[in-house]
């Protein structure tokens, strides 16, 4: 007879808890999960990477319902517990199912902290804790303009990044001096504030609300000094507390949490609590690393024969390793200055970096890391030894800042104890000995036998790196499949596909012994981008293994209806142009009209039977904003009308986007040309970004400004627009032709590196022009879906031709 275990609360801590007892014991016990949301477990950490657009639901998640099938687990979902009889030991759920246990774990985690103000009930206002919460935020964003965030801490900080995202004005409110307080000092706060401000974010520090006004819908805010701020939005991140109230009823001892003992038992006999529920020796811990560390104690003592002989839990050193809006941080332990510590200190204004570690009795018991935590891992290795430094140099504590002719790689230095995945105590030593013991070869079968990368996903470039160490291959080039339909990576499927002529994609999934006969939404696009890549001007694209907004050429909304945004060169339009979309817009009663930051206009609302006469009306070429493709090229006004505008920045853009509409890309891309070096245009963050300077232009590459924040890189500085076409037509099918499909420009530089990148962009004059001649080759054979009816306009023809334009504010 299986032992009955029942888990209440679907969440991360919880079901680790349950992985660890099936790793121990697989056959010994029957279990049955009980979780308040409506989805399996699912990563919580990066809900902003779905508020911010960068991932899906699905991705997030840790746990499919395969998962729950294949370990023969009950799972419960939409469907809390409301009511434990200890004494007969029997649980009662919301929708009247009743299950008895031998051993009860709570994993109920944690509530949003909402500030009891006048109008905290009004209709918008929310916190960030679910995926509800993210739906709320991406649909109030497709109507409404301002967002206020009350909290500076890291989850409003991210939740006022997605917010960005969505095109909404954003402000932050915070009780604090300075951001992070919790997690960082007085410097570093400044200056992630400085970085943040420099995204659009603006903060309000030492302010206190007093009020949230409206009638039915949030409208405002009114604060203690008598100041105002209009609002759409409000989202209170202000911190969490523990979800005890089933656990009081139930008659559990509680202090601020569930109190447990060192092997996670409460009060009450055969039952657990884990996680942010928990509360250990006068602790309740909030991040997942402590959460996962009692997962691991629990599950140990529960399956062990001799329970009493084992250490049990003994607390965490509590640290964080993030990153915040496209900044990295690293703080642990006792990080602030006191009369007890002396501290050793890197500050460089220049490169965004600041450095605090904070020494007590020659022991390293705090760390501060900001812009580069590249030293974290030594660090809290040498916080958890309790390392002796009174022998040690600077460098020698800090290895980052011995200078790059002699820095070793951080992860080669570190020894076999110290941690590479901090969320789940992951070690190098636990890496190399699976790589080794298992011939593992990619980061994804790493992640799958040692949990390493799998929550936070902040250690994945440390994990690749040590297989590339351990295995002797170059990182750049370790193999992940394509998807879990082969066992072939990216780049062995586009080589079978020059190899052996291959010119369909069912004839690739056939020769290459697919797993599944139609493939998957992951590798049937990339099958048909791959092979419109080899073979540019024979292959006849396949429309169904397109998405599904690339079919009908417009972007799908949650309620069903479809975005259309037409094309505007360089964000530029005249009279004619906004006057038809005007009438397409009354006459199909567009329910909104947005100007995108792309500069230009987009129709929401559209039905899907009407896309086709919206586009005739129009008679306008696609914007392809949904598209792996050129979506825009921004620009500023230039030198025609900017007293700073060194250049014709409007021009070279609608050079540029005329020339590269339509191309086929890994990933969407984004340019922007801005007139002169005050970037008015956001070259700095775009894939391709172009800037003005006297007599001159400088190129730049691989900038993303989505949730993984980075800035583009100097490629190079040419003279005239036909050298800034040249080498954008070298880069951008160099990118073609190496990424991985769905691979960004700012991910790809990241994997290969810049300077491998600029040795064939820039090097080879032979291989340069033969990416040229490809590229040309490949612009042959784009043809725009609606190009008959944007021809047939000689007015649309012309438009572009002509100096006389009218420039979009």
């Amino acid at each position: 007879m299986k032992e009955k275990v029942v888990l209440i609360g679907n969440g991360m801590a919880g079901i680790r808890t349950l992985e660890e007892m099936i790793k121990k014991e697989p056959n010994r016990f029957q279990f049955t999960v009980f979780g308040e949301e409506a989805h399996p477990n699912y990563n919580r950490i990066l809900l902003s990477s779905v508020l911010q657009g960068d991932a899906s639901v699905d991705d997030i998640v840790l746990n499919d319902y395969g998962w729950y099938e294949n370990n023969k687990i009950e799972l419960f979902v939409g469907d809390a517990i409301e009511r434990v009889n200890t004494e007969k030991q029997v649980v009662y759920s919301t929708n009247g199912v009743e299950r008895s246990y031998d051993r009860l774990i709570f994993a109920t985690g944690s509530k949003p902290f909402m500030l009891p103000l006048p109008g905290a009930d009004k209709e918008g206002v929310i916190a960030f804790r679910n995926i509800h919460d993210c739906e709320t935020m991406i649909e109030t964003a497709k109507s409404h303009k301002k967002a206020v965030v009350i909290g500076g801490g890291l989850l409003g900080l991210e939740a006022a990044r997605g917010l960005l995202n969505l095109n909404m004005d954003v402000d932050v409110i915070h009780i604090a001096d300075y951001l992070m307080e919790r997690q960082l000092d007085a410097e570093a706060g400044k200056m992630l504030k400085e970085e943040l401000e420099a995204q659009g974010m603006r903060f309000h520090l030492n302010k206190h609300t007093e009020r949230i006004t409206g009638r039915k819908r949030v409208t405002g805010m009114t604060f203690k000094d008598g100041t105002t701020l209009d609002t759409d939005l409000v989202v209170m991140a202000v911190g969490i507390r523990p979800n005890v109230k089933l656990a009081e009823e139930t008659g559990l001892e509680i202090g601020r949490a569930i109190l447990v003992n060192d092997h996670m038992e409460t009060s009450h006999k055969n039952v657990y609590a884990v996680g942010e529920c928990a509360e250990h020796r006068g602790i309740v811990y909030g991040l997942v690393a402590p959460l996962y560390e009692q997962g691991k104690v629990l599950a140990s003592h529960v399956c062990a024969q001799d329970q009493e002989s084992l250490p049990g839990y003994q607390g965490s050193i509590v640290y964080t390793q993030l990153k915040v809006s496209g900044v990295d941080v690293f703080s642990a332990g006792e990080f602030m200055d006191s009369d007890e510590t002396k501290s050793i200190r890197v500050h460089d204004e220049f490169e965004g970096i600041f450095k605090k570690v904070v020494v007590r009795d020659n022991h390293v018991v705090g760390a501060v890391l900001f812009g580069d935590t590249g030293d974290s891992p030594r660090l809290l290795s040498m916080m958890r030894s309790g390392q002796d430094i009174s022998a040690m140099s600077k460098v020698a504590i800090l290895p980052s800042e011995s200078g790059e002719e002699n820095k070793e790689s951080a992860i080669a230095s570190m020894h076999a104890d110290e941690t590479v995945c901090g969320c789940n105590g992951v070690t190098k030593g636990d890496i190399v000995a699976a790589i080794q013991d298992q011939g593992l070869t990619t980061v994804n079968e790493v992640k799958q036998c040692t949990n390493a990368s799998r929550s936070c996903g902040g250690c994945k470039p440390q994990v690749a790196e040590l297989l590339a160490l351990t295995t002797g291959e170059d990182a750049s080039k370790s193999k992940e499949p394509m998807c879990e339909c082969t066992e072939y990576a990216h780049e062995e499927v586009v080589a079978s596909i020059r190899e052996m002529g291959l010119t369909y994609v069912r004839e690739v999934m056939n020769v290459l012994d697919w797993k599944s006969e139609e493939g998957c939404s992951k590798c049937r696009p990339a099958l048909n981008y791959y092979l419109g890549l080899v073979n540019p001007l024979q292959y006849e694209d396949d429309a169904n293994s397109r998405f599904i907004n690339e079919r009908v050429h417009a972007n799908i909304q949650n309620d069903g209806t479809f975005s259309v945004v037409p094309r505007m060169y360089g964000g530029v339009t005249n009279s004619e142009q906004l006057r038809k979309i005007a009438d397409v817009a009354d006459e199909y009663k567009v329910p909104l009209l947005k100007v995108t930051g792309g500069q230009r206009i987009d129709l929401l609302g559209i039905e899907k039977e009407d896309l086709p006469n919206v586009w005739k009306k129009l008679g306008m070429r696609s914007g392809y904003a949904y598209g792996k493709t050129l979506r825009t090229v921004k620009t500023c006004v230039g030198k025609d009308f900017c007293r700073f505008g060194t250049q014709d920045s409007i021009g070279l853009g609608i050079q540029m986007e005329k020339k590269y509409e339509g191309l086929n890309t890994p990933h969407k891309v984004k340019m922007a040309v801005s007139a002169c070096p005050r970037n008015c245009a956001e070259s700095g963050i775009k894939d391709v970004g172009i800037v003005g300077v006297e007599g001159a232009w400088e190129i730049y590459v691989g900038g993303n400004g989505g949730v993984d924040l980075k800035s583009a890189e100097l490629l190079c500085k040419v003279k005239t627009s036909e050298e800034v076409l040249e080498n954008i037509s070298a880069f951008l099918q160099h990118y073609r032709e190496q990424a991985r499909y769905l691979e960004r420009t700012s991910h790809w530089i990241n994997r290969v590196g810049l300077e491998s990148i600029k040795k064939v962009v820039l090097g080879d004059e032979e291989e340069r022009m033969a990416l040229i001649e490809r590229m040309e080759i490949a612009l042959q054979d784009h043809e725009d879906p609606w190009t008959d009816i944007a021809q047939s306009n000689e007015k649309q023809k012309e438009l572009f031709e002509k100096k006389n334009v009218t420039v979009m504010s």
